[in-house]
């Protein structure tokens, strides 16, 4: 089957459209990516996406929806666009969705209990009107209902594309967010761990439209933090926050580091009278140091560590994460042949064919659920959905 796996992260700088034909069944998977599109967000729509995420109305979030629903819906048209598949040959979409709230704490509630929740949008009708493509959307919230977490999700795939008979190896995501998956040597699904060590580049982000003025929203390649040193002082500050100590599972996003935790630390920075730089090369050592101090929680540690994700392209942070994890080889997954960009919209492709062939694909050791659940909810798209899929 070819499906195209949507992925939008905390970020909140575009989503990512990969093309990925699948085959096999149960935990035995060939996947072959296809082709890959990012469609990088307007300005006022990122705007739009962070404020809501913030401190938006409930009139707010509702036109967000439908809003990515429609760029969710033109980003998958372009990517099969521009690849070699005609669009009736894709049978199936992953969405994500753009989170925009995620509470995995439990909350006692009277006459309930324990509520956990989290909200992702871009609305799946409309992608599935747009495209005619069935779709399948809101993966993290059955995981929720079982006990879990709802995060994080792509170890699932990391253990079917990076797992080794005879060694253990991490593989870390930096993202919005920074993920380590740890895969111990065999075939035993259930042995894997993962879980968020923390922010990655949601904060350097963050702190580049801080102290640009709104005029830099990323700092590509991660060129002004190579011109920064180190400081100890806001160092030990970034290190000491609670998070960092939580033991998994964990999984966290702007309720714990977005605006006002940025605020917090450009706040340390300017009462040290630090430069940007110096505050963008000190938070790269933090990510780095944050990844590497995941070890505390795992029983294996690898033999080599591979990387994806947008913060592969950071300079200074890729030669922190050099350092903290020397003499143990570190790669980008481009070295080990997947895309560093795209695996996440990949993984969520492959999380919607389990789906929709009954397969559960969550991880209840990684996110904590009390058991195995299928994923996510079923929008058909224009010819209905497919009985002979079996979900």
């Amino acid at each position: 089957m070819i499906v195209v796996g949507l992925m939008s992260g905390t970020s909140a700088d575009g989503v990512d459209a990969a093309l990925v034909d699948i085959r096999g069944a149960g935990h035995r998977l060939t996947i072959k990516p296809l082709g890959h599109y990012g469609h990088t967000y307007a300005p006022r729509l990122r705007e739009r996406i962070l404020s809501v995420a913030e401190r938006g109305t409930v009139a707010d979030v509702c036109h967000l929806n439908a809003w990515l629903g429609e760029v969710f819906a033109k980003t998958v048209q372009t990517a099969i666009a521009r690849s070699h598949v005609l669009p009736k040959q894709v049978k199936l979409i992953g969405s994500h969705g753009q989170t925009i709230h995620h509470l995995p704490v439990p909350q006692a509630e009277p006459g309930v209990g324990l509520v956990r929740s989290t909200l992702q949008i871009g609305d799946p009708a409309v992608i599935a009107e747009r495209t005619g493509i069935t779709t399948v959307s809101d993966f993290r919230t059955r995981d929720l209902a079982a006990g879990g977490q709802g995060a994080p999700l792509v170890p699932y795939t990391h253990f079917l594309v990076f797992r080794q008979k005879k060694a253990s190896r991490w593989v870390v995501n930096l993202g919005g967010i920074a993920n380590v998956t740890v895969l111990p040597r065999g075939e035993q699904l259930a042995s894997v761990q993962a879980f968020d060590s923390g922010p990655c580049n949601m904060l350097l982000d963050a702190l580049v439209n801080l102290g640009t003025d709104g005029r830099t929203t990323i700092d590509r390649g991660g060129r002004m933090a190579q011109r920064g040193q180190v400081h100890q002082g806001l160092l030990q500050w970034l290190l000491a926050h609670p998070y960092l100590d939580r033991q998994p599972p964990k999984s966290t996003g702007r309720e714990l580091f977005g605006e006002s935790y940025v605020l917090k630390v450009w706040a340390q920075a300017r009462r040290r009278r630090l430069s940007l730089y110096d505050c963008l090369a000190t938070s790269c050592q933090f990510i780095a140091r944050t990844i590497r101090d995941a070890q505390q929680w795992i029983e294996h540690m690898p033999v080599d560590v591979v990387f994806g994700g947008g913060g592969v392209r950071n300079a200074r942070l890729w030669a922190e994460l050099g350092k903290v994890f020397d003499p143990i080889p570190t790669c980008t997954m481009d070295d080990c042949g997947s895309s560093s960009q795209a695996f996440e919209a990949q993984a969520f492709a492959v999380l919607a064919y389990q789906t929709v062939h009954g397969v559960c694909a969550n991880v209840p050791r990684v996110t904590g659920a009390k058991h195995p659940v299928l994923l996510g909810s079923v929008t058909p798209g224009t010819h209905g959905f497919s009985r002979k899929w079996g979900a």
